[in-house]
């Protein structure tokens, strides 16, 4: 049984940063990718990074680029999301998720959701000015 719970959310300060934390069991049955995905009230869930598990190898968003850092420690089971310089447009609920271990890859880890079976609950960020 895969779980993902990620924590690390919570309220800054336009400027500030936060780092997310992804803590994932039942590895056996994930896939090469993992990402992180943000889904801000009335709007769709959209990808903000990604990574191959295994080469470390990472993709990201434009509004991510420069900002955000996408990484893993696989010794600990936990991939992160370090965010810095953040605006008040990055406020959303941030997700977890990870590939199926048979899924196909496509030579990279692009957060595009329908690459991704397992998701977790979610951390709310909020950024104000």
């Amino acid at each position: 049984q895969v779980q993902l719970v990620e924590s690390g959310g919570g309220s800054v300060q336009s400027g500030g940063s936060l780092r997310l934390s992804c803590a994932v069991s039942g590895y056996t049955y994930i896939g090469r990718c993992m990402a992180w995905f943000r889904q801000a009230p009335g709007n769709e869930r959209e990808g903000v990074a990604g990574i191959n598990v295994r080469d470390g190898s990472t993709n990201y968003a434009d509004s991510a680029k420069g900002r955000f850092t996408i990484s893993r420690d696989n010794a600990k089971n936990t991939l992160y999301l370090q965010m810095n310089s953040l605006k008040p447009e990055d406020t959303a609920m941030y997700y977890c998720a990870a590939s199926y271990y048979s899924a196909i890859y496509y030579g990279n880890c692009a957060p595009s959701k329908g690459r991704y079976t397992y998701w977790g609950q979610g951390t709310q960020v909020t950024v104000s000015s």
